[in-house]
């Protein structure tokens, strides 16, 4: 069964905290199009970095193989290698450029495809955080008495105890 990992972009200047759309689930394992075709899928998942080590390796090998004077069936088996290596380490090239520019990992999900850990990481995400900010508990004061208390103060509903005034009208 798949893992996926989640990231998290940084927030925009315009938001306080990250909106959940944006987040990013990783497939872990082989990428067949990432070995198929490996400088497209670079491109189009915007790995520019990776795309140019690709780009810088794949010519040092052709060239450094060919002045070293290797059969050609030696230049294919470098070639399918390095796209081996692609294919398996498409999700490390991803998550590392991910991480480079500062995304954020929170965890990772264990589902059958991409949709379903989507909601297995959500269910749990709002299950843990809060959904509303709980108010500060309000400070009260003291109250402040001006004076000593008199013999015909009441509080709340009943007079002093021992007062004969109960029960007469004054």
């Amino acid at each position: 069964m798949p893992t996926y990992t989640v990231h998290e972009p940084p927030p925009r200047k315009t938001e306080s905290v990250t909106a959940p759309e944006r987040f990013v689930f990783v497939r872990d394992g082989f990428h067949f199009w990432a070995f198929v075709l490996a400088p497209v899928w670079l491109l189009v998942r915007k790995l520019w970095l990776a795309f140019f080590i690709y780009v810088v390796v794949m010519i040092a090998v052709v060239i450094g193989l060919r002045f070293a004077g290797a059969p050609s069936w030696v230049q294919v088996t470098a070639e399918f290698a390095i796209a081996l290596l692609i294919g398996f380490e498409a999700s490390t090239i991803r998550r590392w450029t991910l991480t480079r520019r500062r995304w954020k990992n929170l965890g990772f999900v264990v589902a059958e495809d991409a949709e379903i850990a989507e909601r297995r990481f959500y269910g749990a995400w709002t299950e843990r955080a809060p959904l509303a900010p709980t108010p500060p508990e309000p400070s009260y004061a003291t109250p402040v008495r001006r004076g000593a208390p008199s013999p015909s103060d009441v509080i709340g509903l009943f007079p002093e105890p021992g007062n004969s005034s109960i029960g007469t009208p004054r």
